[in-house]
């Protein structure tokens, strides 16, 4: 497994409402029937005379798995794609019955509190609701809430829905602490995580958290977050490998505003001493041509180089390819010209290891006196070469 091609989204992990009813796959189910038929369900069949409770606990539990059968889209949407209006039409119209049918299933654990399907009732009412909310149903927020908590304070329930439930509370106070993606969204996402994997220590998931969240603040060069993060990793009962993880990335925080040392013989012949291109602002490029976002990259690094580098702008690229040829044939067919870094070893190659690197790609720019600045400039490159040129004095 390429470790360090883990491209993480921004909280992949983070649920996203989807388009329409059938792209939710599992959980939501309404009426099969059209709107109309099914708008005022009547849980409780007529009793006939010699109808035992048990005989109309089965018949109301019959008539709510049918009323959790999945509403067909209209047939024309077989041949005809749906407007825009159409999807949130028909989103509203099913998350209005997918609560109706979460209150048909409160009110048969209600009336049969020890029938068998009890429970699974009570779990049919807040996937319904957790349905209708995800389909902009509002009005059941509230009440979604109130039954995960109920839920999340049984201590003596299952430990795997306690835990989904857990976590979809630290999204949603995540959400509301601010946008998806900012600062205030991450402060609190890793806020939950960290005390989350203090709540459940022994179990996988939690690591696997930590260190995604571990990926954004590194990509986002969010130093003090990221070493909060490594302290709780290594903290945690999580494996020695991961452990190892988390004391590499660790390394690149130290290094930022010291000066940097790298010193090798590049690929073709050419001798690169970081150390002697003092006045000139140095971007390094960890890179491998197994890895895509690299690749969407070179043409921004070709731009780049080619407006400054008349200017003082220079560019190291330190090669993770396992073999040369794999990193000749792009510098060939992409005419690139710059110094390159290759030993043969990969991903586990002496910079990356020596900076901790473990994920691609990764740029880092050095100012015009030799030290790391920068430990994210993908984002806004030429914005950021452009003000470093401008900086003075530059050494000589």
């Amino acid at each position: 497994m390429r470790l360090m091609f883990m491209k993480f989204r921004q909280l992949a992990f983070i649920p996203r409402l989807t388009a329409t009813i059938l792209a939710i796959g599992t959980g939501f189910s309404a009426f099969a029937a059209t709107a109309a038929d099914t708008a005022k369900p009547d849980p409780t069949p007529s009793k006939s005379a010699n109808q035992t409770d048990m005989d109309l606990a089965e018949q109301a539990w019959k008539e709510l798995l049918k009323s959790l059968r999945p509403p067909p889209p209209p047939a024309s949407w077989r041949t005809n794609s749906p407007t825009r209006a159409e999807l949130d039409d028909f989103n509203k119209r099913n998350g209005e019955l997918a609560a109706q049918v979460a209150d048909q299933a409160h009110d048969f654990y209600t009336r049969y509190p020890d029938h068998p399907k009890a429970d699974d009732a009570r779990k049919k009412e807040m996937e319904m609701r957790r349905v209708a909310v995800q389909l902009g149903n509002v009005k059941q927020v509230a009440q979604l809430s109130e039954l995960e908590d109920v839920r999340l304070n049984d201590r003596q329930g299952d430990p795997d829905e306690r835990l989904s439930l857990r976590w979809r509370s630290i999204q949603r106070a995540a959400m509301k602490s601010g946008p998806e993606g900012s600062p205030a969204f991450f402060d609190k996402l890793q806020e939950g995580i960290i005390a989350l994997s203090k709540e459940f220590p022994d179990r996988p998931e939690m690591f696997g958290l930590m260190m995604q969240m571990l990926q954004i603040r590194t990509q986002i060069a969010d130093a003090d977050q990221a070493r909060a993060l490594i302290g709780a990793v290594l903290e945690s009962k999580a494996p020695e490998e991961l452990k190892e993880m988390a004391r590499m990335l660790a390394k690149r925080f130290d290094l930022q505003g010291k000066p940097m040392q790298i010193k090798f013989t590049a690929a073709d012949g050419r001798v690169v001493d970081l150390d002697k291109m003092r006045g000139k602002v140095v971007l390094l490029d960890f890179w491998a041509s197994w890895c895509p976002p690299c690749m969407a990259e070179v043409p921004h690094l070709k731009s780049a180089y080619e407006k400054f580098h008349p200017k003082g702008f220079e560019i190291i690229g330190i090669n993770s390819d396992d073999e040369k040829e794999q990193m000749e044939h792009v510098l060939d067919v992409a005419k690139i010209s710059w110094p390159q870094y290759f030993d043969g070893q990969g991903q586990t190659n002496k910079f990356a290891v020596e900076f901790g690197v473990i994920t691609l790609p990764t740029m880092w720019l050095v100012d015009k006196q030799g030290t790391l600045r920068d430990l994210n400039a993908r984002m806004n490159l030429e914005e950021k070469v452009e003000k470093f040129l401008s900086e003075q004095p530059a050494l000589k």
